[in-house]
């Protein structure tokens, strides 16, 4: 059967108090209508139809997705209006399921029962009982049938203590959704089309109205302020630490911990607070991440030690970190870093776009950009490579067993041979050979009798 998928995404977001569109805010590291068109993906959907309006342009061009197409709500006049504007891109037959853009946590197997529960035939609503159900459309039941969504500014009192309330998500079947869309009419409180008087229409069709339900309160929360984002930011995250923790991930704080992308934990990982992953991360068996620690699109290996405050930014290209290294504290990890095994890389190091054999160490305050690093090498404190020249970026190649002093400037592109020793505090611009001293700086002078300037009396 057909699905058809319309999401609304044209509103304001008034009390965000942003610039930003509403449903472009960022919730686990995604704007919220890319959460809602992930879930759209999921159900395999033949055509997504997003109704913009507010920032269309900007909306537009920030959020993808298979088979999406857009259209405007320009004015916005409530969410039959909205719909409207949709249907001419609906099929003429199956199922269409309305979901909100500003809702960003539907799971796929609920979108996916809502779905289930129309079977192409009936209008399903999904709904929910709230404890507070201000601001949202009660349903109104004739023993266990629904008859009608009253709109909550439209509502009696008696309609007020209704507490199962519309969670702004139906599926229609398609071809009776377009006729119903051509009757609506504004005569209410606030002068708008609304959808939710469609259930009205399908009563009077004799079509059978149905209620599904989400498996939780936190799928069909909506974002409407900074405080509701922020809300649903901790839900989302402690659901997260609630998976990672019973696979066996320690957290040190479920409360202080954040994924904004993919997580993967091996067994007997350990995670202190305030910890941050993005993008794609990946933890080997037996990997210890210290407090503060911040890391994006990095595959870290068995036994590695991320100590405090390392910060770690794969962005398209990756980081590596081979089994038993040591990172940190302090230490920053940039495109293109592969560390290998028991490499360790201490406090006020950036590595990019380099690579450190087995045993290599840099342990203090260097800089190591476009390398390739061999085993057991000693990078001394203070030293960095050159690898700019201006126009263009050369490469700097170590040898395996070079030891390297303390701030020595590395010119590339430039070799040190294998076993190679480079005098502390030396710039080197030629090859260094293998197994030899070398010492690139200017012979030390004490001038005799020489004083310091002294200022002049004023």
């Amino acid at each position: 059967m057909v699905l058809d998928i319309v999401i609304m995404a044209a509103g304001k977001g008034t009390r965000m108090k942003s610039a930003r569109p509403k449903v472009l805010h960022r919730l686990a590291g995604r704007s919220l209508l890319q959460h809602v068109l992930q879930t759209a993906c999921a159900l395999g959907a033949d055509r997504i139809v997003t109704i913009t309006g507010h920032g269309a342009d900007e909306v537009e061009a920030s959020v993808g997705a298979p088979n999406l197409v857009f259209v405007r709500q320009m004015p916005q006049l409530g969410t039959g209006h909205a719909v409207q504007q949709a249907a001419p891109m609906l099929h003429d037959e199956g199922t269409t399921l309305i979901l909100n853009g500003d809702v960003p946590l539907i799971e796929a197997s609920t979108a996916r029962a809502l779905v289930d529960s129309c079977a192409g035939a009936k209008l399903a609503l999904l709904t929910i009982e709230l404890p507070d159900a201000s601001g949202y459309g009660r349903i109104v039941r004739d023993g266990d049938a629904v008859r009608a969504i009253v709109e909550h500014k439209d509502a009696t009192p008696d309609e007020h203590a209704i507490r199962e309330v519309y969670t702004g998500m139906m599926a229609v079947p398609t071809g009776a959704l377009k006729r119903w869309l051509a009757q609506l009419t504004n005569d209410n409180a606030q002068g708008e089309f609304y959808l939710t008087d469609i259930v009205a229409m399908a009563v009077a069709d004799g079509v059978p109205v149905v209620a599904a339900h989400p498996g939780s309160e936190t799928e069909v929360l909506g974002v409407n302020s900074p405080a509701q984002l922020a809300e649903l930011e901790r839900r989302y995250q402690r659901a997260r630490a609630d998976v990672l923790m019973e696979a066996g991930v320690r957290l040190a704080d479920p409360a202080r911990f954040d994924v904004r992308g993919e997580l993967a934990c091996g067994s007997d990982v350990e995670i202190d607070v305030n910890c941050i992953f993005e993008g794609s991360v990946d933890l080997g068996d037996n990997v210890r991440i210290g407090a503060n620690c911040m890391i994006r699109n990095a595959r870290i290996a068995a036994g590695a030690v991320i100590h405090p405050f390392t910060h770690i930014d794969g962005e398209a290209l990756g980081v590596t970190i081979g089994a038993g290294a040591l990172v940190g504290p302090f230490a920053r990890l940039r495109p293109g870093a592969a560390l290998g095994d028991e490499v360790h890389v201490g406090n006020f190091v950036e590595v990019k776009n380099s690579t450190l054999a087995k045993g290599a160490k840099a342990n203090h305050l260097a800089y190591l950009g476009d390398a390739s690093v061999g085993e057991r090498v000693n990078y001394g404190a203070g030293s960095i490579t050159a690898n700019y020249d201006g126009a263009n970026k050369h490469r700097t190649v170590i040898g395996n067993d070079v030891h390297v002093g303390s701030n020595c400037v590395l010119v590339a592109p430039v070799t040190l041979g294998d076993g190679a020793t480079i005098g502390g505090g030396s710039t080197i611009s030629k090859d260094a050979p293998a197994g030899q001293l070398t010492v690139a700086r200017a012979k030390q002078v004490s001038l005799p009798g020489w004083t310091r300037p002294v200022k002049k009396a004023k």
